[in-house]
């Protein structure tokens, strides 16, 4: 399975850390253990779908618990009936990258 996620907390951060809310969320996927790309709106990762399913609850959990006042998630789940076809992230963007 493939998981895009985007987490809106508000705020994102606080005057110290500014997007310290969407940095909590971001290192939940760093310890799952899980191949996964950071980019400039969101986070893409891949795995084990009971796994996946885990992590993106836990990202979203991740913001609150960080202080945020409210969380809005955006997630995007890719995942094949069989296993042996599944795309990865580098099959899928690979090509595109310099």
């Amino acid at each position: 399975m493939i998981v895009e996620i985007e987490c809106l907390p508000n705020p994102p951060g606080t005057a110290d850390s500014p997007y310290r809310h969407v940095e909590a969320a971001i290192a939940v996927i760093e310890r799952s253990g899980l191949a996964f790309e950071v980019d400039a709106l969101g986070t893409t990762f891949q795995g084990e779908p009971e796994l996946c399913w885990e992590v993106a609850r836990r990202v979203h959990e991740a913001c609150l618990q960080a202080g945020a006042r409210s969380v809005v998630t955006i997630a995007k789940f890719a995942q094949h009936a069989d296993p042996a076809t599944e795309p990865t992230i580098e099959s899928l963007t690979g090509k595109f990258r310099s």
